[in-house]
């Protein structure tokens, strides 16, 4: 069974790709960016306020879901710049306060609209 995942509480797909797809007990979640559902726009600031956006588009497609962040396996973070790990690390780790999942963390030459941060996740989907 394949289910795609869509949410308003979170940027839309704006290509063809799902937001996030369920099938056989995970989710997978597409990469996301910056964007603020309320207003379409990516977020002001630097990658500190790129990546708590970022995490809350994540946990919206999450719960949309049926899971949440605390279910979340694996993560991939692409940077554009190492630079930002810090920072981003910091933030990141707010929303993974224990048992943090599995991650890769690389620095790509671009990302969409020139964001800073760009993360996908891997979850569990809770049998109902």
């Amino acid at each position: 069974m394949r289910d795609v995942i869509s949410t308003e509480r979170a940027p839309r797909a704006i290509g063809p790709y799902s937001q996030a797809v369920r099938a056989n007990g995970f989710v997978f979640v597409s990469g996301q960016v910056a964007f603020d559902p309320a207003t379409g726009f990516i977020v002001e600031g630097g990658v500190i306020q790129q990546t708590e956006r970022v995490m809350e588009n994540l946990k919206a497609v999450l719960e949309a879901a049926g899971t949440s962040l605390a279910n979340v396996v694996k993560t991939t973070v692409y940077l554009k710049s190492m630079e930002d790990f810090g920072k981003m690390n910091e933030i990141y780790g707010r929303y993974f306060p224990a048992n943090p999942p599995a991650r890769s963390t690389v620095e790509v030459a671009r990302l969409p609209r020139d964001v800073r941060v760009e993360i996908d996740v891997i979850a569990l989907v809770p049998p109902l």
